[in-house]
């Protein structure tokens, strides 16, 4: 391809969405158009949320036109399939990717910020047997612009600006590390979403952790725990059998030591599976000496998956074990239970939906 022609049709071009403005500033110059309309393309992407070329009407017409005819020039963003609002005003988007695919993104809105939680995968290879994402199976990771096009989207339907990011959507974020990070450079720098604004959650991968931590990144990273003990954990979390307990807690001490940043631990309490009293003491003990805090998640009841969400008593017994030891602790309460609010529950339920009708 010469400098000053468009993509060959037959060639995939990468999307525009998701490169920085000397990004743009070049490509635009490639195409043999002036300088500044790099700093045109890059406000009609990132601020006023362009869907397509075409659309962007300080461009001249006659550039535009080609644009129709070379489809492989695009702006990279997805169509939303579905839509659900809850009464809480939480609101639930299923998302279709070009290739057909389907990804879970979620709007949480609260008087003072609008919360943006982001998938970076379609499904989860994890397989967690609590999670209705693991129960759903694993199709790909998703591209930069994917991740990006979430937040864009939840912004532009809501028409509320977004101020926070939790990477706990669908997917195991650290499987997708260089989309990932790339995806957090561009929120922060081309959307304007500060970095300490930011959470990305894991269940943990092997040595992936202390190489995120290298990234030097101002985000919270918040590990899954699920549970105070080896033995828990692997019942309910499948890879914890090739990377065990003892490891993760290292590689968190690594975290910590290179990052100076404390670690959000995440615990989804199982009635009768992890939320005694005793096992709130045993992870008491787990994560002492850490700068860290736990996020209690009572777990938000999931078709084909065999458990149940504890009572308040269990709760908050458990919640005042953690206090007593002195553990940062707080209870994460569920939202847009309506609409399907467990990850990947939407998305599942849409898929079944399917299936009965080409049966």
């Amino acid at each position: 391809m010469t400098a000053n022609t468009l993509p060959n049709p037959s060639t995939k071009a990468l999307p525009l969405l998701g490169r920085s403005l000397s990004e743009l500033t070049e490509w635009v110059e490639a195409q043999g158009q002036p300088r500044y309309r790099g700093k045109q393309l890059y406000e009609w992407i990132y601020t006023k949320g362009a869907r397509n070329l075409e659309d962007i009407t300080v461009f001249p017409k006659a550039w535009r036109e080609q644009f129709a005819t070379h489809p492989t020039v695009e702006m990279g963003r997805s169509q939303i399939h579905l839509h659900k609002q809850s009464r809480d005003g939480t609101e639930k988007f299923l998302l279709q990717l070009a290739d057909g695919e389907i990804v879970e993104t979620v709007g949480i809105p609260t008087s003072k910020r609008l919360t943006v939680c982001v998938s970076t995968q379609v499904g989860c290879p994890m397989a967690c047997d609590f999670c209705a994402t693991g129960k759903g199976g694993f199709r790909r990771n998703l591209a930069k612009h994917e991740i990006i096009d979430q937040v864009l989207t939840v912004q532009e339907v809501m028409q509320q600006r977004v101020s926070n990011i939790v990477f706990m959507g669908m997917g195991e974020p650290l499987l997708n590390f260089e989309n990932l990070v790339g995806a957090i450079h561009v929120i922060n720098k081309d959307i304007g979403i500060g970095q300490r604004n930011i959470t990305v959650s894991t269940v943990g991968i092997p040595n992936q952790i202390p190489r995120f931590a290298k990234e030097h990144l101002q985000v919270t990273l918040a590990v899954s725990l699920h549970a105070p003990n080896q033995n828990i954990r692997a019942q309910v979390i499948p890879s914890a059998d090739r990377y065990p307990l003892e490891a993760l807690m290292d590689d968190c001490r690594a975290y910590v030591e290179i990052t100076g940043r404390r670690i959000s631990f995440e615990y989804t309490l199982l009635a009768g599976v992890n939320d005694s009293a005793a096992n709130a003491q045993e992870l008491a003990h787990l994560i002492r000496g850490f700068q860290s805090h736990v996020n209690l998640i009572p777990y938000n009841p999931v078709n084909d998956a065999d458990y149940q969400r504890p009572s308040e008593r269990a709760i908050q017994t458990f919640v005042q074990t953690l206090e007593d030891a002195k553990i940062a602790v707080s209870v994460r309460r569920t939202r847009g239970l309506e609409a399907d609010a467990a990850c990947g529950q939407l998305r599942g339920q849409h898929e079944k939906a399917l299936a009965k009708q080409t049966s």
